[in-house]
């Protein structure tokens, strides 16, 4: 019963950084129908940034977080201005397409900024909770928890911004027609901007956690944004919600094969799982058809 808590309490905390990391590409995709490459590179931006703050600058932890959060903001907004918006003005046609391959060199120079900076060798994260809860069988290390309720925190500011706000009925608005929104009034390059810097909080967040779990190196975000990638497409891509839901459901699958195949067993099981699904229903399991301008 210890290994079946053990293997639960493992799923859901992978589940909830999967879940976290597939927020901002679902929400990028679902208001520019656009993929963003870079978002593993803010990850790691995210978590170097906490590094830095705390372990070289000495401030505390919470001025750590914080400035891991807003430099994914910055971030996020520079990537909007200095590339969507600058593409997106030059061919509407294959703006999707410049995107995706603008974003592939961004994280390429992000990551290599950080190999110049930090060098190569693996760096721990001073941000950590020591301890754990237990209840009868189940034992939950503290950082465990602070990850989980991190995350539902996270989704739960996600869905009170898409649901009640004004902001983010036109984020709504824009993923559905972008060019009624633009007719009904909806300040659309306002949207794309606000989204690309939510993304990027959300994902430097997330590296933020990750790395506390793991250690900090340049190439921290490839994994998690390559699986994120996997949720977003099983679920759907653009469904937010699914793409939660499918987070949670695939990393327990990945904890249990783990577990009874061997750890090579888990990321080969996942990429089955995304090529039956596309072969099943190729717009994903809670995904509807769309027309794109691709």
């Amino acid at each position: 019963m210890n290994t079946f808590y053990s293997i639960l309490v493992a799923g859901l905390t992978v589940g909830a950084l999967y879940a976290i990391a597939t927020i901002g590409l679902s929400l990028i995709w679902g208001a520019l129908g656009v993929l963003n490459m870079a978002h593993g590179a803010l990850l790691t931006l995210g978590g170097y940034t906490a590094y830095y703050a705390i372990s070289v600058k000495g401030l505390p932890v919470w001025a750590g977080v914080a400035t891991s959060l807003l430099a994914g903001a910055m971030a996020g907004g520079l990537l909007y201005i200095v590339v969507v918006r600058n593409v997106l003005r030059q061919d509407k046609v294959d703006f999707e397409t410049n995107v995706m391959i603008a974003t592939v060199g961004v994280a390429i120079a992000v990551e290599n900024g950080i190999l110049l900076l930090f060098g190569g060798q693996p760096l721990k994260q001073p941000v950590s909770i020591d301890g754990s809860a237990s209840w009868s069988a189940l034992v939950v290390p503290w950082q465990n928890l602070s990850i989980f309720v991190a995350a539902i925190l996270a989704m739960v500011s996600v869905a009170l911004l898409l649901a009640r706000t004004r902001m983010g009925r036109a984020i709504r608005a824009t993923s559905q027609s972008r060019d009624a929104a633009r007719l009904m009034g909806v300040a659309v390059d306002r949207v794309y901007l606000v989204v690309l810097m939510l993304s990027g909080l959300i994902a430097a967040g997330c590296g933020l956690l990750l790395s506390t779990m793991t250690q900090l190196s340049p190439s921290l975000g490839g994994d998690p944004m390559l699986k994120a990638f996997i949720m977003c497409v099983v679920a759907g891509l653009g469904n937010v919600l699914g793409a939660v839901i499918v987070s949670f459901g695939l990393a327990l699958l990945e904890a249990w094969t783990e577990y009874a195949l061997g750890a090579r067993w888990g990321f080969p099981i996942l990429l089955s799982v995304v090529v039956c699904v596309l072969i099943w229903r190729p717009t994903g399991l809670l995904g509807n058809a769309q027309i794109r301008r691709l």
